[in-house]
Order: C-alpha cells, then sequence, then structure tokens
C-alpha cells in the first residue's frame, strides 16, 4: 500500500501514525532507536506490507500489469490502490479528505524534529503538491507515477500505467474495495497486538 492508506490504517495516535509514514526507510532493527509509538508504527507497517504482498487479490491486480511493467507491477498497483482509497474516501471516513490530509501535514510539522532527514527533505513537496488530496484524480494519480518513472530514470514506465488504469477501471477498484475490507481488519487486529506488548 502507499501513504495514504499506511496513514489510514495506523488509527488515530498521531505519533503511530507518523511512525508507519516513516517505516519505508528504516531497515532491520532499526525501528527500536525510535519511540514506542513511532515503534508500533514502523511495525505496523511491515504488517500492512506483508499481507498486501501475499493476498490473492492484490496478485489477480498485479498479474493484469506483469508483463508490461515486470517487478514494479506491485509499486503500481501500491499507487493505484491509493487512488481508489481517496476516491472512495467517504466509505471509510467522517473526515473529508482535504481536513484529513492537512491534520496530517500539520501532525508532521509539529514533530518535524523526530523525523528522519529523509522524510524532512520531502516534506515541503508533499505538501505543495498536496499528494494524499491528489490521489483522488486520475490526474494526480499521473503525476506520481511520472515522478516514480523519474525515479527509475525512466526504465520503468510507470508514466504509462494511467493507461491500465483507465482500462481496467472497474476491475481494480473492485479488486481495491474487496482486498481493503479484509486489510482494515487485519490492521486493527495487529494495532491491536501491538499495542499490548508495548504497553507491558
Amino acid at each position: 500500500m502507499n501513504f495514504l492508506a499506511h496513514i489510514y490504517l495506523s488509527g488515530d495516535n498521531d505519533l503511530v501514525t507518523i511512525g508507519n509514514f516513516i517505516a519505508d526507510g528504516i531497515k532491520g532493527n532499526d525501528y527500536k532507536n525510535f519511540n514506542k509509538e513511532f515503534q508500533i508504527g514502523i511495525l505496523l507497517h511491515r504488517h500492512i506490507d506483508t499481507f498486501t504482498d501475499a493476498h490473492e487479490t492484490v496478485r489477480q491486480s498485479t498479474k493484469r500489469l506483469h508483463e508490461k511493467y515486470g517487478h514494479y507491477s506491485g509499486i503500481i498497483v501500491d499507487i493505484l490502490y491509493d487512488h481508489f482509497l481517496a476516491k472512495n474516501w467517504h466509505l471509510y471516513s467522517d473526515v473529508p479528505l482535504e481536513d484529513y490530509a492537512e491534520n496530517f501535514y500539520n501532525s508532521l510539522e509539529e514533530h518535524y524534529d523526530l523525523l528522519p532527514m529523509g522524510i524532512q527533505k520531502m516534506m515541503p513537496f508533499m505538501m505543495a503538491d498536496n499528494w494524499l488530496l491528489s490521489y483522488a484524480s486520475i490526474d494526480g494519480i499521473s503525476r506520481v507515477l511520472e515522478g516514480m518513472n523519474r525515479r527509475t530514470k525512466n526504465r520503468s514506465g510507470m508514466n504509462e500505467a494511467v493507461y491500465e488504469l483507465e482500462v481496467f477501471y472497474e476491475s481494480f477498484e473492485a479488486e481495491f474495495i474487496h482486498f481493503f475490507e479484509e486489510l482494515i481488519l487485519s490492521s486493527k487486529q495487529k494495532l491491536k497486538e501491538l499495542s499490548k506488548i508495548y504497553a507491558r
């Protein structure tokens, strides 16, 4: 899953949410260098990734892309699924996405000194372009995919995946909705387990 899903699945603790958000850059046991809430968020992030990668419905989505995009298919699906979360946000939250995103950006600023350097450098771009809100439109997802393609020095061709999104839109959306309901339940259970462990 991509940024929006990881943030959403973190619950209502700001530090757990930020821990989940920064987790991709934290390797191995380095998570133990952070505070308790960050550690919970990082471990929750790893659980979400493991659950997602192994899920049969997600594999259906990636299979549709694999011939053209190879091992980048999973990354593309993560991004596409964030689009469907943003588009269908009203199904998952009573807080409008615009307000939800603004609250998250404010939380990042409030805890700026706790963030890894890479996240501190990324923040201004994320906030200026309002990445979380932009996921709701195809144009926004197109910009994300173009940026990811540039990061691969144009080797991935990920910028072209907007074509598959539009052609197979209903299939991707149905797969996301089916999968995300299960991911929500699994994430809530894992968060509860981690919270009990760290409360000892």
